[in-house]
């Protein structure tokens, strides 16, 4: 057996679109962690703006900066990736309390299946503290500057979507 002596963390979720929140919890993971996935979850009863292969080039475009961070997508179980890929954490971004409460049974699932990896939730700077991708996808559809929000690439994939 390969003995794992990096920190590595991952951090799941479905990115549509990826955010300056998303990024500015990743950036602050970074200075945590030798090793970060973030990990674009592909559930199939979610219909999503963006096909998989939009938000996994949107995610590695926007996160090139880092060399450390690395972008896949994972069909199941969050705790599944985190074995495949040897990490002993998941990453949860927290905005308010309302998350917190989903986000806590969730961490609390995920370390009855999985009890070796841990999940810490992390504040991102208070400015991204109302954004998530359903706002950004609402205000982008009716035309509104969202260049405040996300990176350049995820702007212009709005754009071309919305035909703005």
């Amino acid at each position: 057996m390969i003995q794992n002596n990096l920190n590595i963390a991952i951090y799941p979720g479905t990115f549509d679109p990826i955010t300056n929140g998303h990024i500015d919890v990743i950036e602050r993971a970074n200075e945590l962690f030798d090793k970060i996935y973030v990990v674009i979850a592909v559930n199939p009863n979610k219909t999503t703006l963006f096909s998989e292969e939009e938000r996994i080039e949107m995610a590695k475009e926007s996160l090139q900066y880092l060399p450390n961070v690395f972008v896949e997508s994972f069909h199941g179980l969050t705790v599944d990736y985190a074995k495949q890929v040897n990490a002993n954490t998941i990453i949860r971004g927290i905005r308010a309390v309302t998350d917190f409460e989903y986000e806590f049974q969730i961490a609390l699932m995920n370390r009855k299946i999985q009890p070796n990896v841990h999940t810490i939730f992390l504040l991102p700077n208070e400015k991204y503290t109302y954004l998530n991708s359903s706002i950004i996808r609402e205000i982008a559809k009716y035309g509104q500057d969202v260049s405040d929000f996300v990176p350049k690439i995820v702007l212009n994939k709005l754009k071309e979507k919305f035909g703005k």
